[in-house]
């Protein structure tokens, strides 16, 4: 297991033009260059330590997943080799497999979020209004349940803070009604085939999430997809009404949290080992399953 990496500035020679919780984005000129590094976040906090592979998992699913969609949706890879990047980067071994080098694209500043099963922020709402997203209803739904088609609940990204669950209406004052019905349209196909996908394997994509930008007046996907910091994913064999349902990913983070006494108003202490090694085990485990293939 490699050394998690914490950040990739110390390696890439070009502006750094955004660090986020887990990517950092390079002006390459033509193109961005986004690096995924192993850092954890929950509870809007970065943690230490980061945990190691999970930057290689992310970017490779996401590649993964990219390869597959291109053919029903453009995407703005233009390709995952970092010795390509020559001298721009210094140690390359460090970054193998955590590149991604991207067309430059617009985005649309709304996260279109796609929901299979009533699970997650989508329960509490419908606990407190009977809705999702200004979405009636029937009454009687019990948490964890699937829904007759995909549910489409969109929300306005903020850069800082939380992004903001909104109705479809007001989607479209945000975006114009034929982009918002376009956009609508493409995260319910690729929705579903990731579905039919995972439920081969024995995996059920609860929800998911995905970013969209414009080239050209051309909607590609960007950013990452059906990766387990994107997408909602349960073992078949964990599934059941009423409860939460263990999710395959940094579940052992929050569950430490949660049960800890940390107090929620400052950054955590650093998390045990343990907990570190299992969520390392739980991001091999869902690319393993999801691709076939153990990380290499």
């Amino acid at each position: 297991m490699t050394q998690a990496l914490s950040t990739a500035a110390d390696y890439v020679k070009a502006p750094l033009l955004y660090k986020g919780k887990v990517r950092e984005l390079y002006d390459l000129g033509e193109h961005f260059l986004i690096v995924v590094t192993d850092r954890i976040s929950a509870f809007d906090y970065v943690l230490d330590p980061a945990v190691p592979e999970k930057g290689n998992v992310l970017n490779r699913l996401s590649a993964f997943w990219f390869e597959r969609t291109a053919d029903m949706m453009a995407n703005h890879v233009v390709h995952t080799d970092v010795y390509k990047l020559g001298e721009l980067v210094t140690e390359p071994e460090r970054l193998k497999n955590r590149i991604m080098v991207t067309k430059k694209a617009e985005r649309i500043d709304i996260e279109c979020v796609v929901r299979g099963y009533i699970t997650g922020g989508g329960w509490r709402q419908y606990e407190k209004t009977q809705a999702i997203n200004g979405i009636e209803l029937p009454a009687g739904l019990r948490k964890n349940e699937r829904f007759p088609e995909p549910l489409f609940t969109p929300a306005a990204k903020n850069d800082i803070g939380h992004d903001e669950d909104i109705p479809f209406a007001r989607m479209q004052e945000l975006v114009g009604a034929e982009l918002a019905e376009e956009l609508r349209g493409k995260s319910i196909r690729l929705y579903e085939f990731a579905r039919d996908f995972c439920d081969e394997r024995g995996i059920i994509l609860a929800d998911c999430k995905f970013e969209f930008g414009l080239i050209d007046g051309q909607v590609i996907l960007i950013d990452e997809i059906f990766t387990p910091d994107a997408s909602r994913f349960w073992a078949k064999a964990n599934y059941a009404y009423d409860i939460e349902i263990d999710s395959m990913d940094k579940e052992p983070v929050r569950t430490y949290l949660v049960g800890s006494d940390w107090d929620r108003e400052s950054k955590p202490a650093p998390l045990p080992q343990s907990v570190v090694d299992a969520t390392t085990n739980r991001y091999l485990a869902i690319y393993e399953a999801l691709t076939g293939q153990p990380l290499n």
